[in-house]
């Protein structure tokens, strides 16, 4: 009974029109989000800083110095451990969402990695840093995994596309404004702090405005349905159902009937059954070579200028510049998210980011280069969003956080160690090594999304079965 009731409510969610209420919650959820963003992209302009410092000589390092035979025994060591703390929290307690709620986990993550960045800010030594970094990252990662789960269930069907693209618009406004801080406060001391401690201690005093965001969040009711709280569930979908009749004036459209999901909670062995483990499989080695573009990017591209010839002065101002672009990927992509196949968009992305890479590694020209961070910048956040919603569409609701949890984990586990592979090809083969890495990465991503089912305009429910 309680499945076939699980199943009336989806279908309830998955008949709401377009309306200000749903929209109210896609960008509250993303305001969430965006502090994870601030958090995880702070790291490629902190950089500069972090190494003038020398946090990153091996005798700051201390453990980490081992990693001197591979030649990345400096900002690479905090790549890693950035990325490490993001695997452990999305392959370890990624489940947690599935187990007490997305609203609850949502909450409390974001207060674990604020609290563990601020205190990472006032770090002295690289080891100590790249300690705080681990144990900040592993917040982040179940906070992302949790995000891409709560928008695929609040959402109907036919804005799923769109949800995910307005949500990464406003997760991504924020990386323009970590580099234009990292910009204007380099070779300052705000309060008396180095300027890239600054950087780090604003994400998190923004990221308390969330605890106050949470309340207007309601908890999904697929979820709650799913775990037995069926009155719950019921009173959140009257409660929605009520306000969007109110906005639109009209009588909403009755519910299709949805095929009610199978008995019971999952459990991850359900994502290596026989009708989810090639989703599984395919999205696995998807997330590891996706992240090498789009991070390898992202996370070093201050770097990648100053080895085509920039000063380190102006790569931070040029890499500002390619930071604005950020949000402006997804802001094109709620053109045609749920126009176009999710399949065709990750790939047409993918195609754009191996190119691009490719000319960027050839070129000198600052204005070019510029030109060509942008149009790499631009592709790789339409892809972003594309794939975001994807994987969280193809898992059903009993196992989806937990799912997510594990295909994504690969991609921050490679992360980790594409960081330590670019300090390796940038310094023995400069940035076409890189270029051809990247591209390369990106052609295997092709092939795995090519290979997976399709899902624009269906309903979660008929995804999953």
């Amino acid at each position: 009974m309680s499945m076939q009731k699980s199943a009336e409510i989806a279908a309830r969610l998955d008949r709401l029109p377009p309306s200000r209420t749903v929209w109210t919650m896609v960008i509250l959820i993303s305001l969430g989000g965006v502090f994870e963003f601030y958090d995880l992209f702070f790291t490629g302009y902190v950089a500069p800083g972090m190494v003038q410092a020398g946090l990153f000589k091996p005798e700051s390092l201390g453990f980490f110095a081992s990693l001197g035979p591979l030649k990345v025994a400096g900002f690479g060591t905090f790549v890693f451990a950035t990325f490490a703390g993001l695997w452990v929290g999305a392959l370890i307690f990624g489940y947690v969402a599935d187990m007490f709620g997305r609203r609850v986990v949502f909450t409390w993550s974001l207060i674990w990695y604020m609290v563990c960045t601020a205190i990472m800010a006032f770090q002295s030594t690289g080891f100590a840093l790249n300690i705080w970094r681990f144990i900040a990252g592993v917040g982040i990662g179940v906070e992302l995994v949790t995000i891409d789960t709560y928008i695929s269930e609040l959402i109907p069907g036919q804005e799923r596309g769109r949800a995910y693209a307005v949500n990464q618009v406003i997760c991504f406004a924020v990386v323009p404004v970590v580099a234009f801080l990292a910009f204007i406060l380099k070779g300052t001391q705000p309060f008396g702090l180095d300027y890239w401690r600054v950087v780090i201690l604003i994400g998190t005093v923004g990221a308390a405005v969330v605890w106050i965001l949470r309340r207007k969040i309601p908890e999904s009711p697929r979820w709650l349905a799913r775990h037995g709280r069926v009155e719950e569930a019921e009173r959140i979908v009257a409660d929605i159902e009520r306000r969007v009749g109110a906005e639109k004036g009209v009588a909403l459209p009755p519910p299709q009937q949805l095929a009610p999901e199978k008995e019971g909670r999952g459990s991850l062995k359900e994502i290596f059954g026989p009708l989810y483990l090639k989703r599984t499989v395919i999205l696995s080695i998807f997330n590891m070579a996706q992240v090498i573009g789009f991070y390898g990017f992202a996370a070093w591209v201050p770097t990648l200028l100053i080895s085509r010839g920039i000063h380190v002065t102006h790569s931070l101002e040029y890499a500002f510049i390619i930071a604005i672009a950020n949000p402006f990927g997804p802001l094109l992509g709620t053109l045609f998210a749920d126009k176009l196949e999710r399949k065709t968009q990750i790939c047409g992305a993918l195609v754009a980011m191996a190119v691009v890479i490719a000319i960027f590694s050839q070129s000198s020209s600052p204005a070019l280069l510029i030109a060509l961070g942008v149009l790499f910048t631009l592709a790789s956040n339409i892809m972003s969003y594309a794939y975001h919603g994807y994987q969280a569409e193809l898992y059903p609701t009993r196992i989806r956080a937990r799912a997510v949890g594990f295909v994504y984990s690969w991609s921050r586990i490679a992360a980790a160690f594409a960081g330590l592979a670019i300090g390796i090809l940038l310094q023995n083969y400069g940035v076409p090594g890189v270029a051809i890495f990247i591209a390369a990465s990106m052609v295997v991503g092709i092939i795995m999304i090519l290979l997976g089912p399709s899902t624009t305009g269906l309903t979660l429910e008929k995804i999953s079965h």
